[in-house]
């Protein structure tokens, strides 16, 4: 079957992929104008539009079976939403919503970590790339062999390199999966038994270990990347102590 745009369409599921939305409408409007379009084809058991910069424009519609979809796709392609037309295509993963209502809870556990680890290894890839891109253009710009070369001159211990591909290293937030987590932004008096109690309750923990000399920092380790994507998911961002210090979770660099 073709797509939107004279491609070959992804495999029929029950949900379909909605793009070209206009992004200038607000979400709840937006979502509140596909339930009422897609309604007439099937029940929708989710609906998921957001509005951060790459989901805008985009929304899922999810049914709660695939014939639903097959007909809303067939007669919905490039209708004017907001005078834009939309393009429409099958998903092509599964949905929460399908899991949840398709399998078991330890089903659904396990593909939302699958998910969430290839959402941030995507994000690596893109900051790797970023990452080469500023190389290249420092390479590109960098002086000829026969050019004049500057001065040597001692330089301050608090100056960086002007140099872009100096200090291009990916963000911590974009991080690649692995075993092991870096914990930031502890209150001062959590100790191994407090971070245990946060962190033990996950597949696979295997430690936490303190940085002697340090305060508010930490590493957690895991048996398997499963245990520690599932670990990263539902602490990063949790509040602490009597301070209520948002404590920050990434993988460790290596």
């Amino acid at each position: 079957m073709a797509g939107a745009q004279g491609g070959v369409m992804h495999a029929p599921s029950p949900t379909v992929y909605v793009k070209n939305l206009e992004e200038r409408i607000k979400i709840d409007q937006m979502k509140e104008a596909l339930a009422e379009i897609f309604s007439e084809y099937g029940n929708i058991i989710d609906l998921v539009a957001k509005s951060n910069i790459k989901a805008k424009g985009q929304a899922f519609i999810v049914f709660d079976d695939t014939q639903s979809a097959e007909r809303a796709i067939k007669e919905v392609q490039g209708f004017e939403l907001f005078e834009k037309p939309m393009l429409l295509d099958y998903a092509k993963t599964r949905s929460d919503a399908t899991v949840a209502k398709e399998g078991t809870s330890e089903e659904l556990e396990s593909h939302k970590r699958r998910r969430l680890a290839e959402k941030e290894r995507k994000q690596a890839a893109e900051a790797a790339e970023i990452q080469k891109k500023l190389k290249r253009s420092a390479a590109v710009a960098a002086p000829d062999a026969g050019a004049a070369r500057p001065v040597k001159a001692s330089r301050g211990a608090g100056l960086k390199s002007s140099n872009p591909a100096a200090g291009a290293v990916v963000p911590e937030e974009y991080l690649p999966p692995n075993k092991i987590l870096f914990v930031q932004n502890l209150p001062d008096n959590y100790d191994v038994d407090s971070l245990t109690s946060i962190f033990g309750r996950f597949e696979g923990f295997r430690e936490v270990r303190l940085v002697p000399g340090r305060t508010g920092i930490a590493f957690v380790e895991y048996e398997a990347e499963a245990g520690a994507i599932s670990a990263k998911e539902r602490t990063a961002g949790m509040a602490l102590g009597d301070e209520g210090k948002i404590m920050k979770v990434v993988y460790q660099r290596q």
